[in-house]
């Protein structure tokens, strides 16, 4: 059971990031969806020591904060942010039944590059904003993001059956297989008050905000399209974490 496990985190991790892990014949693919808040935070986590050695080194927060952003980009093989070009593409069309057919075009479209251009814009801002505690800002927002691409995979339709994000909904099969990952960012969010209980006020905004950004952002998707796709999932991802780090400025 413990070796299973551990090989579909395993599957998760090659599936999800571009960290060069050795291949191992017989993986399942099949439950990488149920481990992505696990492998979001693990991501957070690289990149909190990325910008953590980098401030230790004397970088200024503005190119501190853009070279994280890049190597999030990187460090996802830019699999989500392809869907939230891909998706934008669709959205931007009138006629909602072509709307799928433009999203497997597999050519960026100029709403696509303004989309990827806003979220990257707003990620690095937000950043050079956000003054202390980042590794752990980082860390939420990568979880909170894939958390919510689960609640799209449990809650919505899947519009193509036979599209590459299908085998996801065998994974999230319903509400329950979203607790997992809910109880890790609690227990995250729990970090900050352990650190210092004045971060009281700082724990719950990030759990009210994470939580209702994740399911928001995959309604909305939902109403545009009437369901989602791989693409949509990936957009989910991406929007929850800039929308998050936008949210948690204010506080």
């Amino acid at each position: 059971m413990v070796k299973k496990l551990v090989l579909n985190l395993f599957a998760s991790i090659i599936f999800y990031t571009s960290i060069p892990l050795p291949y191992i014949n017989g993986l399942d693919l099949q439950r990488v969806a149920y481990f992505a808040p696990l492998v979001g935070l693990m991501i957070g986590g690289i990149l909190g020591l990325c910008d953590g050695g980098m401030n230790y080194l004397g970088i200024p927060v503005l190119t501190r904060s853009a070279l994280v952003v890049s190597f999030w980009i990187a460090i996802t093989g830019g699999l989500h942010l392809d869907g939230v070009m891909d998706t934008a593409d669709g959205l931007a069309v009138g006629n909602p039944e072509k709307r799928l057919e433009v999203m497997t075009d597999s050519a960026t479209g100029a709403f696509g590059a303004m989309a990827a251009i806003a979220l990257i814009l707003l990620k690095t801002t937000a950043l050079i904003d956000i003054a202390d505690h980042r590794w752990l800002v980082l860390m939420a927002a990568c979880g909170w993001g894939r958390w919510g691409q689960q609640v799209a995979i449990a809650c919505y339709p899947y519009l193509k059956p036979t599209g590459k994000g299908a085998f996801h909904k065998a994974a999230i099969r319903s509400s329950k297989d979203l607790l997992p990952g809910l109880l890790l960012l609690f227990i995250l969010s729990g970090l900050l008050i352990l650190l210092d209980s004045q971060n009281l006020w700082f724990a719950l905004s990030m759990i009210v905000s994470g939580s209702a950004i994740a399911t928001l952002t995959g309604f909305w998707f939902h109403h545009k399209l009437g369901g989602h796709t791989g693409d949509t999932y990936g957009a989910v991802v991406e929007w929850t974490e800039a929308l998050f780090l936008c949210v948690l400025t204010i506080f």
